[in-house]
């Protein structure tokens, strides 16, 4: 089975795939998290893991936006949590101080932001399409140029460790999930009786430039008992001021509370979507980071 992620190797993304423990897998790496949900859309690739929110950052949007405009076949079937922990890492030993320029992407530059400036004020933070194109790079080019990210990509590019930890606040994790094609059951999620399920729902009606349209739609959940456990905003892409919304809540889609919310949801909006409705994920998965190891 073609398993699509956030490439190249040694990104975090490939790090949530092989702590999974899947077998008879062909992992594929794919340019950034779009291509990965585009992928599963298209067929190319028959399931995908993308990270979906961050505990510092917050929501990635590249998911959110992917799912909700640009797959509509595209469910999440699955999630799991992994431990995050960033590495400084350079082609080989240079003093923090003569660091010119760090390069990542977004999420691990500004989940080390204040630790960075602290460690090394002087360098200009870089953007780059992953943290394992971020590390390939820096070893390629050399010079006094570092890079943020994991110790499997320190090991599979040969970077040299100047600092662990690089992250601001301890407990780091990301949520990633797992997609399918809606109409893909053997990759469909599979929750067994009494385990806790999430459903990720996506909405919008053009009632949400008019007081209370909000509170109206929320509301069908509160009034049945439904929980939410988030809620993202984003452009609608149509006008300016019009807004998407996406919510997890507890239950399944098929449970009669969730099931009359959602229907009830829809008599206020142009379009509901349910994303999916899978097992909430146990414990926080922790990759083998293997210490200072510069090999």
């Amino acid at each position: 089975m073609r398993v699509g992620y956030l490439g190249p190797e040694g990104t975090f993304s490939h790090e949530a795939l092989l702590a999974a423990g899947l077998t008879d897998i062909e992992p594929v790496a794919l340019a950034s998290v779009h291509d990965v949900v585009v992928a599963v859309q298209d067929g190319a690739v028959r399931r995908g893991i993308v990270p979906i929110e961050n505990a510092l950052e917050g929501a990635i949007n590249a998911t959110l936006d992917a799912l909700a405009f640009d797959a509509p076949d595209v469910v999440i079937s699955g999630e799991l949590v992994l431990g995050i922990h960033h590495l400084l890492l350079a082609a080989g030993p240079v003093a923090l101080e003569e660091l010119e320029v760090v390069v990542s992407h977004p999420q691990p530059l500004a989940q080390c932001a204040r630790t960075l400036r602290q460690l090394a004020p002087q360098a200009t933070p870089v953007v780059a399409s992953s943290t394992a194109q971020a590390v390939r790079d820096v070893v390629t080019q050399g010079g006094p140029r570092g890079a943020i990210g994991t110790a499997a990509a320190a090991r599979l590019y040969g970077a040299h460790v100047l600092a662990e930890g690089l992250e601001d606040e301890p407990g780091n994790a990301t949520r990633f999930v797992w997609l399918a094609r809606a109409e893909d059951g053997a990759a469909a999620a599979v929750l067994q009786d009494g385990a806790h399920a999430r459903t990720s729902v996506v909405f919008h009606g053009h009632g949400d430039g008019t007081p209370g349209w909000l509170v109206r739609c929320l509301s069908e959940f509160a009034s049945r008992s439904v929980n939410l456990t988030k809620i993202e905003s984003r452009p609608l892409r149509s006008a300016l001021g019009h807004y998407l919304f996406h919510v997890d809540l507890e239950g399944r889609a098929a449970d009669d509370a969730v099931a009359d919310a959602v229907a009830a949801l829809a008599t206020h909006c142009e379009e509901v979507r349910i994303l999916g409705t899978y097992a909430v994920a146990g414990a926080t998965i922790r990759a083998n980071h293997g210490g200072n190891d510069t090999t």
